[in-house]
């Protein structure tokens, strides 16, 4: 049984191919048009799994598409009726381009098909799978469970914005949904806008600027209050109803009405790229307690309603590791899963997948309980040969190291990381999903103070205060961090253990934002953030055994068994997929060395590149 899936049309198109229940390829469309989180229809995506799988699309069993565009459709008719004549504006924007193109949606999809691999229309058993339900396959077939609760959380599918489903064997039960426009992911997406960043990419950062506020300031007391009392009333199962009076979401071309924000809030909306000030930060971390409440009281109802203690975790939502973290130290399951590609670019692995399992109702291998998970650490993407890599050598001029074995290129590599040295890592396959993990990677010590100043201004070209995450060897994950699980994919946050943590001034409460970010907080400084915590990525010999060699050779250095990784992509790109990229990257920023499968380059050693000061006048916000 082999199966395609598509997730298109909105943001992060991916393509992922399966054979049997195997996920053999996924990879997203940016990591090959190079444009961030692109939208549109994955063709080099499905080429590349086509390509690597060996399987043409007369062989397909089925291509399937991650969500149902008529049903999505009904509602944004049903909204625009219900808010008449408000919303004139975006209606005359959107409906046009519904009723020429996604009308006719099966067309679009098979013309788009077809332009890869010349095959006839009737050949193609074209399908389609709820949003949320793609959503909640991608994270429950490859866990490995056999019973679960499944929670998904995201913006909005085609009317549910979350769900409640049991897993068991091959079959997903949904039992509850709450619905458009009611929304955990719009209201968090709401104040990503309000406070200056880019909706459906800046979230991460909102995470990430939350611990620098004032958890028992008077103004943060104040922001929850009036959150809970304005704009959201959160019910004790995890539903809530949103205060729509505040939000412009539903048929305008904005988040929220920001003079009704600016009346309960008492400042202006920060404009992107503008001054962080303490009221930032302080909603920031107003906004994060609310959303951990929320995805706490969620867990308690999937756990009551399913009985089970083993739980999956899909939707854009669950990449808010903050709030998982939380969920996971909740102890109210044994095990949590949470799928490495949790935005909609897992929705085209989960929309194959729920086709192989329900459609063609595909029994599951009763081993698969006995496995971490099937994602097979989420190297899914592309890989590269020698070949490849000499190739750009010559096309750059550029000068390197080969060296025989790997063992010498890890125990070299390990030994440049305590000189302060800054190295991009790229091998094997390239990962799926937004994080990096140790493939297409950027490397430094964790226990240097300047590496997170260096890494954000020198190297990723972004604001001072976003967080760096720890690889850590997962045996000694404990060493470091008060965490009673793995976290392969970098989906949880834990505190770092207090034997490690160094007291703060007394003046600290006081202190400007960015004194507070570089007082160093633990021996482990670059990982460590302003509230003691980590995002962290337990790294497991048996997936990545080149990457535990690295980190193992670092400890045998240094007695450190941790750290830095950041993805391997400056402000605005997405991560690099080829050797080619990965080399530009390195040339256009101030990495030290560039070390891609067998080979090391050092940056004294490489011709002059003139485009660096150009490169940095041309990133895009991110």
């Amino acid at each position: 049984m082999k199966i395609l899936g598509i997730s298109a049309y909105y943001h992060d198109s991916a393509a992922a191919i399966i054979s049997d229940g195997k996920i053999l390829a996924a990879a997203q469309e940016e990591r090959f048009t190079r444009i961030k989180q692109d939208a549109s229809f994955p063709a080099n995506a499905i080429k590349y799994c086509l390509e690597y799988s060996g399987i043409s699309l007369n062989e397909l069993d089925a291509v399937v598409f991650y969500d149902k565009p008529l049903l999505k459709f009904e509602r944004l008719l049903e909204t625009y009726y219900s808010n008449a004549p408000r919303g004139i504006k975006s209606f005359v924007t959107a409906i046009p381009v519904w009723i020429k193109e996604k009308m006719f949606f099966r067309k679009l999809l098979l013309d788009e098909l077809i332009k890869i691999e010349k095959v006839k229309k009737s050949k193609i058993n074209l399908l389609f799978t709820e949003h949320h339900l793609s959503h909640a396959a991608s994270a429950f077939y490859p866990s490995g469970f056999q019973d679960a609760a499944i929670i998904t959380l995201d913006g909005v599918g085609e009317w549910a914005t979350a769900s409640i489903c049991h897993g068991e064997g091959n079959s997903i039960k949904i039992i509850k949904e709450l619905h458009f426009p009611h929304s955990l992911g719009l209201l968090y997406s709401a104040f990503t806008y309000f406070l200056g960043f880019k909706v459906n990419s800046g979230e991460y950062k909102l995470m990430g600027l939350a611990p620098y506020g004032n958890a028992e300031s008077v103004n943060t007391l104040e922001y929850i209050k009036t959150i809970r009392e304005k704009l959201v009333d959160i019910k004790e199962d995890g539903s809530f109803v949103l205060n729509l009076g505040f939000f412009n979401y539903e048929t305008g071309l904005t988040m929220v009405k920001e003079k009704k924000w600016e009346q309960i809030f008492g400042f202006k909306r920060r404009l992107p790229e503008s001054e962080i000030q303490q009221m930032h930060c302080d909603l920031a971390y107003a906004i994060q307690h609310i959303t951990n409440e929320i995805v706490l009281k969620i867990g308690k109802t999937a756990k009551a309603l399913t009985g089970s203690d083993k739980l999956c975790m899909a939707g854009g939502v669950a990449l808010n590791c903050v709030a998982n973290g939380h969920l996971q130290k909740s102890g109210l399951f044994k095990n949590i899963f949470i799928q490495p590609a949790a935005g909609d670019a897992g929705g085209a692995l989960g929309a194959a997948l729920a086709a192989h399992y329900i459609y063609f109702n595909q029994e599951r291998n009763s081993t698969e309980e006995n496995q971490s998970d099937m994602m097979q650490g989420t190297y899914l993407g592309p890989e590269y040969s020698d070949f490849d890599i000499e190739k750009t050598a010559r096309k750059n001029k550029a000068t390197y190291k080969k060296f025989d074995q790997f063992e010498e290129v890890s125990k070299i590599t390990a030994g440049l990381l305590p000189d302060g040295n800054v190295v991009g890592w790229f091998q094997g396959r390239m990962e799926f999903g937004p994080r990096a993990l140790g493939n297409r990677s950027i490397l430094g010590d964790a226990r240097n103070p300047d590496m997170q100043k260096k890494m954000n201004l020198k190297i990723k070209y972004r604001e001072g205060f976003r967080p760096f995450a720890p690889s850590v060897l997962a045996e000694d994950a404990k060493n470091y961090f008060d965490l009673t699980s793995d976290s392969p994919y970098m989906l949880l946050v834990a505190d770092v253990v207090k034997e490690r943590v160094n007291m703060l001034p007394e003046n600290y409460s006081e202190l400007p934002l960015m004194e507070k970010l570089y007082i160093p907080r633990s021996d482990i400084p670059a990982v460590t953030h302003v509230d003691f915590s980590a995002r962290i990525q337990t790294v497991h010999k048996e997936t990545n055994p080149q990457y535990w060699s690295l980190i193992n050779k670092f400890k045998e250095l240094t007695g450190y068994s941790v750290i830095v990784n950041t993805s391997f992509n400056v402000r605005g790109e997405p991560i690099v997929c080829s050797p080619e990229e990965a080399y530009i990257c390195f040339m256009n920023t101030e990495m030290d060395y560039l070390v891609m499968g067998n080979y090391i380059f050092d940056k004294k050693e490489q011709a002059e590149w003139i485009d660096r000061e150009k490169f940095k006048n041309i990133i895009k916000p991110d």
